[in-house]
């Protein structure tokens, strides 16, 4: 990559994106394009094609998406495929359209079957049916991977992309309704702290920052109850007893950077998975969440609700082999992302 090259990062205020920023200007890339979902509409062909015209980027950094947690991929499941295919679509013909050097795009390791074998390896895709509760999400991603191996075949483009496991860190989407798994945690461990603390400001404060549950914030006490937090105990969804993979958002940020530098689309094949190559049981990442924010009181959990995939452990030696790997544990990642929560 020429460092002075323009880079374009579409979802630069994400997790993901807010992470691959830092990382390009860390190595020295400053020459960052970027534009906010309000000043550019990536499901809108003709406003990306004249995004593309104008700008002219070398290289493309596919993070923008519409993501979320069990609820949000199960309640909103044509917003899902709809939105996340268009954008696809149309970052990636327009890329090809207009010249763009090289492209990487970010999907997520819920593209593999629900009862893949463990550890996932990428050849694994479209072996069997997809987890149900996000399927849509799912189809969208596979697309995506699609897109870019038939442009590639096709057109002779230069175009990569990388399967992430579950993904947690600065600046994460700490919604109710749209927050992944450790977010989640994050945050209802932090309210049931400061409901047993009696700190009934701190939670109106948090309710404004980032949105109360849908019961309302009128009474905190039962506006938190409707979401399992209470004083006593805190309820969590499913089981507990699945496994998953977590990676710390900067880590992904630099394995993103580190193969758009190092490698050309054929070296790393139709797609390459990211994660640490570990698991755990989601219990045991409760447990940890509830240490680390010292929340003193239960752990329960909702077995009406579901669960998703048993297990969702990528085989990660093919990145391994590209010359990467983790460095952030899942303690000091949980650590970093609730001082960036408290901040």
């Amino acid at each position: 990559m020429d460092k002075n090259a323009k880079v374009y990062v579409a979802g630069h205020r994400g997790m993901v994106g807010s992470a691959i920023c830092r990382e390009l200007n860390k190595n020295g890339f400053y020459n960052i394009v970027t534009r906010t979902h309000h000043e550019l509409d990536l499901t809108r062909q003709s406003d990306v094609e004249a995004f593309f015209e104008r700008e002219k980027p070398v290289y493309v950094f596919l993070a923008a998406a519409r993501v979320g947690g069990i609820l949000a991929n199960n309640t909103y499941k044509a917003d899902f495929i709809y939105q996340n295919i268009m954008i696809a679509a149309n970052v990636v013909q327009s890329g090809y359209r207009f010249g763009v050097k090289k492209l990487l795009n970010l999907g997520s390791t819920c593209i593999y079957p629900k009862y893949a074998p463990q550890p996932m390896k990428e050849d694994c895709l479209l072996t069997g049916a997809l987890e149900p509760t996000n399927e849509a999400y799912a189809m969208a991603k596979i697309s995506a991977i699609k897109l870019c191996r038939y442009y590639n075949e096709q057109y002779g483009t230069n175009f990569m992309s990388v399967m992430p496991t579950n993904l947690y860190g600065i600046n994460d989407n700490y919604h109710f309704e749209g927050s992944h798994l450790l977010p989640a945690f994050i945050r209802k461990f932090h309210l049931a702290k400061l409901l047993r603390a009696g700190d009934l400001a701190a939670i109106k404060a948090d309710f404004e920052k980032r949105g109360a549950p849908k019961a309302g914030s009128a009474d905190v006490a039962a506006a938190l109850k409707s979401i399992g937090v209470t004083a006593e105990s805190l309820t969590l969804w499913g089981s507990g007893t699945p496994y998953r993979e977590l990676l710390y958002a900067d880590d992904l940020a630099e394995a993103c950077v580190y193969l758009m530098r190092t490698y050309e689309a054929a070296q790393v094949g139709e797609f390459v998975n990211v994660g640490t190559g570990e698991d755990m049981q989601i219990k045991a990442v409760a447990e940890l969440v509830k240490e680390v924010i010292g929340f003193e009181g239960d752990i329960c959990w909702d077995v009406s609700k579901p669960d998703g995939s048993p297990k969702k452990l990528a085989e990660v030696s093919r990145i391994k082999a590209l010359g990467w790997q983790a460095r952030t544990s899942l303690k000091s990642g949980i650590v970093l992302a609730y001082q960036d929560y408290m901040k």
